[in-house]
């Protein structure tokens, strides 16, 4: 099997699509480039200081998947619906469909967004400007991906004669999806439901796709090195980083994660636009559930690392201010997590544990002089 497919073996089904992972970064070394600039969003009523994070609250939604924020107080979730018949295959009659629920963290009720019977509903992460909704549908086997107008509540799915169906799907920006197909290529969708080729893109066999502005980032089940290209000029480069699993673009498209992988150790790296790394983050075993907050001053990430022998996990918030990481949960394992619009609150979900279990967490910042 191809080099980046056995890699992937090592790391558990359900975390690599939410994970990135460390290896050598090449040539690529930050001492011998023009020091990067590290962008973090200005609020201009922030006094100087210097920055210190805390937990000032931390709740458990038990047997629920959080996935998104709607606004500072209600988020998208995704639970077993007992008003539907439990599934009707074997390998899951003991369970009921997964439905989709929009969740009041001030009433704490839940109100129904979406259901289908027979189907599990997941994977929710709604737009930059949250009008609208992609999630996934599946029951055993792959995906099926459709997006969702918040307003109306109508939908389509991802799938047409340019794409053959869509192994991913993450948003480009507000109006823009993108992703890999099963025609071994890259598609990008509006939300208007148009779908087309990225025929720019002569690859096959494609792994990673990120777009940012007329920039597509990718590598390739055959190749794990990250390239980039432009889609006016047609310019292909490499980013002289390998064995990439995947890349985060920053919220402005300044800057991204990267994650590598070499062995049994993985390195979360931030990188500018261009490739070159600017600092490492974290590295252990295993890295997942990273996640930006709007503002970039904050990055989540699961852990988990051998100490003396003993085998440590946590969620971890990583300040790009302080350059500092705390620890604010112990012995969880969190495969996604995902920031209010504010960066004071946090989510994560444990799929390791059944049935699923996911926290909220308040964030303290402080200035310390």
């Amino acid at each position: 099997m191809i080099r980046l497919l056995t890699a992937i073996k090592m790391i558990p089904i359900v975390a690599a699509a939410c994970m990135f992972a460390a290896c050598s970064a090449g040539d690529n070394n930050p001492s011998s480039s023009p020091t990067p600039k590290i962008t973090v969003i200005d609020d201009a009523n922030n006094q100087a200081g210097e920055p210190g994070v805390s937990v000032k609250n931390m709740v458990h939604l038990d047997h629920a998947e959080v996935m998104d924020w709607v606004d500072e107080n209600t988020i998208v979730v995704s639970k077993e619906n007992e008003s539907l018949d439990k599934m009707s295959l074997a390998e899951l009659a003991d369970s009921y469909p997964r439905s989709l629920y929009l969740y009041d963290l001030d009433t704490r009720q839940y109100t129904l967004l979406k259901q289908k019977e027979n189907t599990h509903l997941g994977s929710a992460v709604l737009s930059p400007d949250k009008k609208h909704l992609i999630y996934s549908e599946y029951s055993l086997g792959d995906p099926i991906y459709s997006v969702m107008n918040m307003d109306t509540l109508d939908t389509f799915r991802l799938t047409g004669e340019s794409n053959g169906g869509a192994v991913s799907a993450k948003w480009a920006d507000s109006e823009t999806i993108i992703g890999t197909a099963y025609n071994g290529g890259a598609y990008t969708a509006t939300v208007d439901g148009k779908i087309t080729g990225v025929d720019k893109l002569d690859e096959t066999g494609l792994y990673i796709v990120e777009k940012v502005g007329d920039t597509l980032y990718y590598n390739t089940q055959y190749d794990a090195s990250l390239k980039a290209l432009n889609l006016v000029s047609l310019e292909q480069k490499s980013l002289n980083l390998d064995n990439v699993i995947r890349a985060l673009p920053s919220p402005d498209g300044r800057q991204m994660l990267v994650l590598q992988a070499s062995g049994s150790r993985t390195t979360l790296l931030l990188c500018d636009i261009n490739g070159n790394i600017v600092r490492t983050i974290a590295k252990g075993t295993e890295l997942n559930g990273i996640s930006w907050s709007q503002d970039q001053r904050m990055i989540a990430y699961g852990m988990k690392a051998d100490v003396s022998g003993a085998t440590v996990k946590g969620l971890y918030l990583y300040d790009m201010l302080s350059d500092k990481s705390t620890r604010i949960a112990v012995d969880v394992e969190p495969v996604t997590t995902a920031w209010s619009p504010s960066g004071e609150k946090l989510v994560y979900t444990e799929w390791n544990s059944k049935p699923y279990r996911s926290g909220i967490v308040e964030i303290n910042y402080s200035l310390q002089r």
